[in-house]
């Protein structure tokens, strides 16, 4: 008959989703990273969820002393006053103290005690949860490898027998936090969480969960004022949803007309183009025509205040401050380097759940990297997930996206993103007998076709994006050289600068 698995909560919901339901009851885990990742913390969030569970809870320490420990938790709301503690690091006369010992009668003998001080404790409690912070006070006292991994395992097993769920905190140097090796404990333990801090980004990953399995792969974590916050890697689902090409208007019938009567729902859309160019103001315009078509829809600016981005649209007759006040337009300003990309995506869905938008405006991707804690690759991967579960929801994404260069169209989108994008509107300027115009073509759409001539457009006071006629008679604006205009109505492209 197989063993009957009972969960026990973690302390954080978010963690316990990565576990795939929680601990198990009677296990051992090993909780390890680098100093200042949250190894302690992690831990009495666990003991702190035995404590509203009428559970008993031991916690066992060595490096700070119990009212240290409760005034570090009790500043971030957690209280564990009423939990039993047991001290196993060494007291103040061990340094007052003139005694010399011989080296292996004092190890055996601090061993040894160590062991009974532990057993008594269980014995004498009954505990339900257990957190030993950190384990490494264990290997300090013993002779050598082979009798550390001895007591572990014999540690262990006695919990175990105790049906006594079971969190152990060990502190890695920083060169071996992402170290894939596992060594005694990890491999003893039912489970391991890895801790991450690098370049000031918190990380959390659990790569071993006996019994149940874990959702793989590292996620966001974050240190707040209530305690640790985990942010599980947002998965796009595989469904049967019937894909609906329904077309949504931008408001603009030049542009509707440019993209082939408008933007599906469940497409993801890039505005791309230089600096200045007027990326922002387009995607403002889009937002616009569709809650004046009567929908709704979301935005997350990267690369200006609400205020500013209010204030520059409404300057272009876009009735901005209205549609917020109807509350069919929602703005989020993105402070830098505070979220990583899987809180975003969290604050993300969270909205779409509330307020149900037609679409979501994500102003700009140069911001986002920027912004948003994680190296570029990742924050790209974690965009494409965000974007695919919109996707699939019937939401329209405008995102915009900066190129590198004024004129001409080196890439599509930046940083290779372009495989993530269903319809791409390119902005260029565009130089034509020694004048600077501006050139707005859609140069990419999945569904259905589209006008593929470049416009002419302007950025005008009151009125926003105005898309003038097509530049019928010049050649050269997706080239590095500038444009020229054809003579005699020829149809030569050979470069003339």
């Amino acid at each position: 008959m197989s063993e009957e698995i009972e969960l026990v909560a973690s302390g954080v919901p978010e963690l316990d989703e990565l576990l795939k339901g929680g601990y198990i009851q009677g296990r051992t885990y090993l909780v390890q990273g680098a100093s200042g990742t949250g190894k302690s913390l992690l831990g009495q969030h666990f003991l702190r969820a035995g404590l509203d569970a009428d559970e008993t809870v031991v916690y066992i320490h060595g490096e700070e002393s119990r009212q240290d420990i409760l005034v570090n938790a009790a500043r971030l709301d957690i209280d564990i006053r009423d939990a039993e503690f047991l001290d196993i690091g060494p007291g103040t006369d061990f340094f007052a103290e003139d005694k010399s010992y011989n080296l292996v009668e004092a190890t055996e003998v601090e061993s040894e005690q160590f062991t009974q001080d532990i057993k008594h404790v269980i014995e004498d409690v009954d505990p339900d949860r257990i957190l030993i912070d950190p384990i490494t006070q264990l290997q300090y006292v013993e002779r050598d490898e082979h009798q550390y991994r001895k007591r572990l395992q014999s540690l262990i097993r006695f919990l175990r027998n105790r049906q006594v769920t079971t969190v152990a905190t060990r502190t890695l140097d920083r060169e071996r936090t992402r170290e894939t090796t596992h060594d005694d404990f990890e491999s003893l333990s039912d489970g391991v969480v890895n801790l991450y801090l690098d370049e000031h980004e918190r990380r959390i990953a659990v790569p071993k969960h006996r019994g149940l399995g874990q959702i793989d792969g590292t996620h966001g974590l974050e240190i707040r004022e209530h305690g640790i916050e985990v942010y599980p890697q947002s998965i796009p689902k595989h469904d049967n949803r019937t894909f609906d090409p329904e077309l949504v208007s931008t408001g603009d019938e030049t542009l509707d007309g440019l993209l082939g009567g408008g933007i599906e729902r469940g497409t993801v859309s890039f505005i791309s183009g230089p600096t200045g160019i007027g990326k922002s103001t387009t995607g403002a315009q889009i937002l616009a025509g569709i809650v004046e078509d009567g929908g709704t829809a979301l935005g997350y600016l990267f690369e200006e205040s609400i205020d500013q981005f209010v204030h520059r649209s409404e300057t272009l007759g876009l009735p901005i401050s209205e549609m917020r006040a109807q509350e069919s337009l929602w703005l989020t300003e993105t402070e830098p380097l505070v979220r990583s990309a899987e809180e975003f995506d969290h604050h993300v869905l969270d909205q779409v759940d509330e307020h149900a938008p037609d679409a979501v405006f994500i102003d700009g991707l140069s911001g986002y990297k920027i912004s948003l804690q994680g190296n570029e690759q990742r924050l790209v991967r974690r965009l494409h997930g965000l974007t695919r579960i919109l996707e699939n929801r019937g939401i329209a994404v405008i995102v915009t996206d900066e190129a590198d260069r004024l004129t001409g169209i080196p890439e599509a989108t930046s940083t290779n993103t372009s495989y993530i994008a269903d319809n791409i509107v390119f902005l260029s300027y565009v130089e034509v007998d020694g004048e600077l115009d501006r050139a707005i073509g859609v140069i990419k759409k999945r569904l259905g076709d589209f006008d593929s001539r470049f416009h002419r457009f302007a950025i005008e006071s009151g009125e926003g994006l105005v898309i003038e006629g097509p530049f019928d008679a010049v050649r050269g604006i997706m080239q590095r050289s500038s444009t020229y205009p054809v003579p005699d109505e020829s149809h030569r492209t050979t470069d003339q600068s």
